[in-house]
Formats: structure tokens, sequence, C-alpha cells
């Protein structure tokens, strides 16, 4: 079957996927309904539907291809369900590497609860093999002394190891990326937010920006408002949305019509990470 490409299509993940050739999509970005913390119009996603998906995007990605697996989990009778960690520990079994285990922090308002504030959610990055791409995102170095050799960590004998400062280096951003959530701060448009769960336009920025390069195919399999496909147009890659509900293929459909393909989205400021949606 031919992909659907630079489209939305509204029907089931899992049978959708299954029509697909082995090995060709480039990578994937997507956050799939855990642990029914959100009223996705009825629609629900369990264990066996997971396994059987994460088989099947295992299938489809191409090797040296990316997932971006956003997640996180609920609590019950005061105990976290784990659903994240089964997740990652069930993609490692067939197959995919567990890249890297990054923090999705979001910056929002507290609540009272007799537990500290729930800040984050899962960013597990998945690969099928090593990642073919990587274009990492950078910032300036900022040295508050100036000093010629300068200690860091330490060997296993534990003695300091000991390297050459280079005040003109630039670094690599850690993997702990906080982005402002909301409303007026997820999305450039009003529309996304009739959604329930939606992630910042900037994180798709910066994921997108990272794990694919131009022309690239990136899929996400429960697409919801279209947030990965929209931003994923906008860097001038090529995109498949799969989403079960009408209502939200609608509404991703939309926000995607209403992209002007003719502003360049700056994929990276200033030799700096984007980390707010709101800083222009």
């Amino acid at each position: 079957m031919e992909l659907p490409v630079n489209k939305i299509v509204c029907g089931d993940c899992e049978e959708t996927i299954k029509k697909w050739p082995n090995g060709s999509i480039d990578m994937i970005l997507t956050s799939p309904p855990y642990d029914e913390l959100r009223d996705y119009k009825g629609y629900t996603f369990d264990w066996l539907s997971f396994k059987n998906i994460a088989k099947e995007l295992f299938r489809i990605i191409k090797t040296g291809g990316v997932i971006v697996w956003v997640v996180g989990d609920s609590t019950i009778n005061g105990s976290e369900t784990g659903t994240s960690f089964k997740q990652a520990l069930y993609f490692k079994e067939i197959g995919f590497n567990l890249h890297d285990t990054m923090i999705f922090q979001r910056r929002t308002l507290p609540h009272k609860h007799n537990r500290y504030e729930q800040e984050f959610e899962y960013m597990f990055v998945l690969s099928k093999n090593s990642p073919v791409c990587f274009n990492p995102i950078l910032r300036r170095k900022i040295w508050k002394e100036n000093r010629t050799v300068k200690n860091y960590g330490r060997e296993s004998n534990g003695t300091d190891k000991k390297g050459k400062v280079s005040i003109s280096e630039d670094t690599i951003i850690g993997n702990i990326w906080a982005y402002n959530v909301g409303g007026g701060h997820c999305a450039s448009d009003n529309s996304a937010h009739e959604h329930p769960a939606i992630f910042p336009e900037q994180l798709a920025i910066d994921h997108i920006s990272t794990w694919s390069n131009s022309n690239d195919i990136v899929l996400d399999i429960f697409s919801g408002s279209g947030t990965t496909c929209k931003v994923a147009k906008m860097l001038g890659r090529r995109y498949i949305g799969v989403d079960i509900s009408p209502e939200y293929c609608k509404i991703a459909q939309e926000r995607l019509d209403a992209v002007d393909t003719g502003v360049p989205v700056k994929e990276q400021r200033n030799g700096q990470l984007a980390l707010f949606s709101g800083d222009k």
C-alpha cells in the first residue's frame, strides 16, 4: 500500500499501519492516551493494543529511525501505575534501543496535594539500531571563572579528571526540557485547545529538528489536534497523522490548512534551545 503522505488518516491506528510497507517511516513523535487521564471521546487504549501497535511500529520504522514516546502515569489509590516504564521496557523487549530517557517538564500553576507537585512526563527516545540523524541543539558555554584547566568528574581510581577549558566551545543541552503549558502557551492557534491533551508546539519543533532531516517522513499515530503534523510541515518534513476521532482529525486538518509554509521556522535560535513557546 502507498503511504498516505501529507495526510491526516481518520481511523484506528493499529489497523491503519498494518497496511504500510516495512521500513517506510523516518521518525515518530507521539503521545498515547495513557492511563485514561483524559476523555478521548470514549476511545480507549489498553495493554494488548499497545503491544500490537509497538510491534507494528518496529516493523514500519526505518533502520536508524527514532520514536519519541511522550508518556506519563496516573496515581491510583496513592500509587503510580508505572505504565510509562512498562511501555519503555516492552519496546526494548521487541528490539528497540532505549536511546535516551528525557524529561518534559511542564511549567504550570501548582495545586494542593499530599505529595510534591507532578511537573513532568517522560519522553522516551527509542531507536531501531543507532539513530542515523542527530542534529543536537547547542548552547554557548558560560564559564564563571577564568581558568585554562578545570577539574570535571572522577577517574575510576578516584582521582580528578582534568581538561583544558575552551571558552568559545558550544555544548549540547541537557535532556530535561521545560515548556510553558496551558491556554495560550502550547499552540499558536486556539483550535488546538479543543483537544484535552496537547503538547507544546515548541516541543515538537525541538524533537523533529533533532531526529529528522528535511523531507523525512514524520508520523504521529495518535495525532489528536495535529501538532506533530503541523510542525513537521512547517519544518519542511513530510508528515502522516492518524487518529480515530473524526472531530480531532477535522481540527488537525484545519490547523494544517492554515500553515503558511512561506514563513520559515527557526529550528535553533542564536545557538540556544527555544525552550518556551512564548520565547520569540
